[in-house]
């Protein structure tokens, strides 16, 4: 996979302020201009996992294609051994670059992926192990991408974790103000590179 230019990742950490501030194109903060594209665009989910997480991925791929969403699996798709930092990057970059709504990674652990993730610019990837960092992942972090780790939790709590965090909306008021914080650290060392 290439790097991304500057130009890609300024396009990108524009794309996640307006997301996460409300402005449109134009600057005015509020709602967002109505989007000429189908209201499905915002039910598409990247998905990927190495070879600990596959299993726990094709179940959960299945669930997801019967709740209706779209989904891009990036892999990997047996369980011969691979190395989860591609895979996490693959989820990273579809979601950053919008052609996905959300991502979803497993590993062995979910750790790091969750660390891989947050590398690209715009993603705010968060580890869940439980229902409660699921929903906190959301109300207070706004995370895009969840990273799961299918060596410590089974396949029911899984389930529930994913549907828990698909299901929970950004509680916005004190917590954008924080997201705002996050985005600023990022802009500031995108600067630097």
């Amino acid at each position: 996979m290439s790097p991304l230019s500057e130009a890609e990742l300024r396009e990108i950490v524009l794309r996640v302020i307006q997301q996460t501030t409300g402005q449109t194109s134009t600057g005015v903060v509020g709602n967002p201009a109505p989007s000429s594209e189908p209201a499905s665009i915002n039910k598409v989910i990247a998905i990927g996992a190495d070879h600990g997480g596959f299993e726990l991925k094709e179940i959960l791929k299945k669930d997801l294609v019967e709740a209706g969403y779209s989904i891009i699996d990036v892999g990997t798709n047996s369980k011969d051994s691979v190395d989860y930092p591609d895979f996490a990057h693959a989820v990273a970059i579809q979601v950053a670059s919008g052609k996905a709504w959300r991502g979803v990674m497993i590993d062995g652990a979910g750790i790091g992926s969750c660390m891989v993730a947050n590398k690209v610019p715009g993603i705010r990837a968060a580890m869940a192990y439980d229902i409660s960092s699921a929903i906190n992942s959301r109300e207070h972090n706004d995370s895009n991408i969840l990273t799961l780790g299918a060596g410590l939790i089974g396949v029911n709590l899984a389930r529930q974790i994913l549907k828990t965090w698909l299901e929970t909306a950004f509680a916005g008021g004190r917590h954008s103000r924080r997201i705002e914080k996050i985005i600023a650290i990022e802009k500031e060392y995108l600067k630097g590179g």
